[in-house]
């Protein structure tokens, strides 16, 4: 193509200081490096963890260094590929992967995770093998979002951060695989191991919490239920399956009491999807003492979980997922074709579209809770005005000659 080997200049949205507002700025994006791959980003989910890292940083979230291009749930088409790449073209289309899979390292191995230690250090500090990034904007380098940066027209990331997808999936769909979707619903099927005839809960019916009920209802519970304070999230969750609706605020019990009330004694399983620890003792509590199982799905770093050691002793189980368990690479193009043949629901994620250069509206929009996922796309592409937004990149870029 005619970009290799070039600094392709395009748009970004750059975030330069905590608790500012992103800035839609010219970046430089460096061809890749051995063993590293170029993206042409081509669609973005907003999740609630980009805003986190931006406006909690240094509270719940570990301190990030800036300047900073965030986005973690993309999808696009390979420009260049660096020396010693195997198994990816340019237009291929791909996901580009947080959480790598290099299928060589003690993890990887095991059936027992879907954690990899490769590059794991140095893309959390926001930067590639080599301990730099591969984009700059303004004279200085701009640090990667665990190692991706979907927010940015063009992007680079390892070659086992990456995975591809059937030709025919569409971008600005499957961008959703990248992260929440693909994390509550593997929270279900991997990490809890629902199974049927079962009663649920799931506590937050964000994307991650509609995630998971469908995973609930594909893996065939009896009953869902579905928590949230916000009474609005009733409907849309019924079309992932919820059974019941519950809204803590309609009560003067604690939410854990109202479900072991209404449950008999509480659900064979639970799922926390907000990332509030307070919402979490609450869903270890509201599982059946005796082999209930509470997945925590919502993410947060630097706050304290406590809880009695009676609410494990009778039986409870505790357990984190990350990803929802899936072995990245291989696990998410078969959520592609699940969402192909019509087993994964994703169009019922996406409300609208909005471009780039609006993406703090998108983050507005997120934090109020009138939607899931705000995504931008180029002015040009019909908006969709469905559950969850998605998001597309604009189409110009320059090349330094």
């Amino acid at each position: 193509m005619g970009t290799d080997n070039q600094v392709i200049r395009c748009k970004a949205a750059v975030a330069w200081e905590v608790g500012k507002p992103l800035s839609i700025e010219e970046v430089e994006v460096a061809p890749p490096k051995a063993h590293e791959v170029r993206i042409k980003v081509e669609a973005s989910g907003v999740c609630h963890t980009d805003w986190a890292y931006l406006y909690e940083c240094g509270k719940g979230m570990a301190p990030r260094t800036f300047p900073l291009i965030l986005g973690h749930e993309g999808a696009g088409v390979v420009e260049s590929i660096g020396p010693g790449v195997l198994g990816f073209s340019p237009g291929d289309k791909v996901i580009p992967l947080f959480l790598p899979q290099c299928k060589q390292c003690e993890c990887c191995l095991s059936s027992k995770s879907n954690l990899c230690s490769e590059n794991w250090e140095n893309t959390q500090q926001g930067v590639l093998a080599d301990g730099t990034s591969r984009i700059t904007c303004r004279g200085q380098q701009v640090y990667q979002f665990i190692g991706v940066s979907t927010f940015s027209e063009y992007t680079v990331v390892p070659e086992h951060n990456i995975t591809k997808i059937h030709p025919d999936a569409p971008l600005d769909r499957v961008c959703l695989l990248g992260c929440g979707v693909a994390t509550g619903y593997g929270a279900v099927l991997n990490t809890g191991k629902v199974e049927a005839g079962s009663v649920c809960a799931v506590f937050g019916l964000g994307a991650v919490g509609l995630a998971a009920v469908m995973g609930c209802r594909n893996a065939g519970a009896s009953r869902i239920i579905g928590v949230d304070i916000n009474p609005d999230k009733l409907e849309i969750a019924k079309k992932f399956g919820v059974t019941e609706f519950i809204n803590p605020k309609d009560h003067s019990k604690p939410i854990q009491e109202v479900l072991r009330e209404r449950t008999g004694g509480g659900p064979d399983y639970s799922f926390e999807c907000v990332g509030n620890v307070a919402v979490m003792r609450a869903a270890l509590e509201s599982c059946k003492p005796a082999w209930g199982t509470c997945v925590i799905v919502g993410w947060t770093e630097l706050e304290d979980m406590s809880l009695a050691p009676i609410d494990l002793l009778l039986g409870r189980t505790l357990k984190g997922t990350y990803f929802g368990g899936w072995k990245s690479v291989d696990g998410v193009p078969r959520l592609v074709e699940d969402y192909l043949s019509g087993r994964l629901l994703l169009d019922e994620f996406v409300t609208h579209t909005l471009p780039l250069d609006q993406i703090n509206q998108a983050f507005e929009l997120l934090i109020s809770g009138k939607r899931h996922y705000i995504c931008p796309t180029t002015p040009r592409h019909p908006l969709l005005y469905m559950c969850l937004a998605t998001f597309k990149e604009g189409k110009k870029e320059k090349e330094r000659k």
